[in-house]
């Protein structure tokens, strides 16, 4: 048994055709029929059913298929490993976000990346900070991107910003010709949240917490204001509906229309990001590499750390 002929059952399960899988492994048919035929009388069972028109996989044979595809993968994982030590940025990194951070860092930070360091490909994962760290700890993931305090999971962190807040208000609303405002001041306004699950939303109530009271449990029109996304929140703000907090890169640069973005008075509210792996991750490098890449983008309205 070869991991070419490996290949080849896997091929003709994929493509159901001997002439299809031949010509997708870059071989004559009667080389990969050969190679297979020589694979089921090893195995002593037929992995295939041929038929007139039509090739189907038997019941066994589709579990040696599936078997085949995990041997695949895991040698090619092998041939990875051998390349890192000659390159160690070389090979995917896997990088999850929240996200409150995704949307304003991701389209600079992979064209940035991409630029820096060809070699090493984002494979990216949006998601809330208690699924992000359970995929770190699955080893699901690389490393992350999150704001602090998380539970702590084992993990390395290095920091990377911290990030003012500030507050949209609608173009109409008094506040919106204000060059700063207060968070008591906020305590007369309609609040809009994000919903459960949200860590920005702590943030948010750490600085206003007498909005807790719009929590995910309440009842009639409360529930409105929560949204699923700082953007879709923005939107409902820009129609009147109330204010909200925002991290300082979702700002956008160019000045809304229907809304105004106001700085906090002091002291300012902030808010931490790290970028944390597994501390048995050992490409050290590529961490590094990721890092660099942050800061190369433009932090408006946070401040870098080392």
């Amino acid at each position: 048994m070869t991991l070419t002929e490996l290949r080849y059952i896997v091929a003709v399960a994929r493509e159901r055709h001997f002439g299809r899988a031949a010509e997708a492994c870059h071989v004559s048919q009667p080389t990969l029929s050969v190679a297979i035929k020589k694979l089921e009388e090893e195995l002593d069972l037929r992995i295939f059913e041929r038929g007139a028109n039509e090739i189907s996989v038997t019941p066994l044979g589709d579990e040696i298929v599936r078997q085949a595809q995990s041997v695949i993968t895991q040698a090619n994982a092998i041939k990875e490993i051998a390349k890192r030590g000659k390159d160690p940025l070389a090979g995917n990194l896997r990088l999850g976000l929240i996200y409150t951070i995704a949307p304003y860092l991701l389209p600079a930070l992979v064209k940035g990346v991409i630029e820096r360091y060809p070699q090493m490909p984002l494979m990216l994962q949006e998601n809330f900070t208690v699924k992000l760290l359970e995929m770190l700890r699955a080893g699901e993931l690389d490393c992350a991107v999150l704001a602090e305090p998380f539970p702590d999971a084992g993990l390395a962190v290095a920091p990377l910003y911290d990030e003012d807040f500030s507050i949209a208000v609608p173009a109409t609303h008094p506040f919106a010709e204000r060059s700063e405002v207060s968070a008591e001041e906020l305590k007369q306004e309609t609040m809009l949240l994000l919903g459960a699950g949200h860590c920005f939303r702590d943030h948010v109530l750490e600085v206003c917490p007498e909005f807790a009271r719009f929590s995910s449990d309440a009842e009639g029109i409360r529930k409105s204001f929560e949204g699923s996304s700082l953007e879709t929140i923005k939107h409902m703000v820009a129609s009147g509906l109330g204010v909200t907090v925002v991290p300082a890169l979702s700002v956008p640069k160019e000045a809304q229309p229907h809304l105004r973005y106001i700085p906090f008075s002091a002291p300012v509210p902030t808010r931490r990001v790290v970028l944390a792996w597994r501390k048995t991750f050992t490409r050290y490098e590529a961490i590094a590499a990721l890092r660099n890449a942050i800061y190369g983008c433009e932090l408006t309205g946070a401040t870098r750390l080392s």
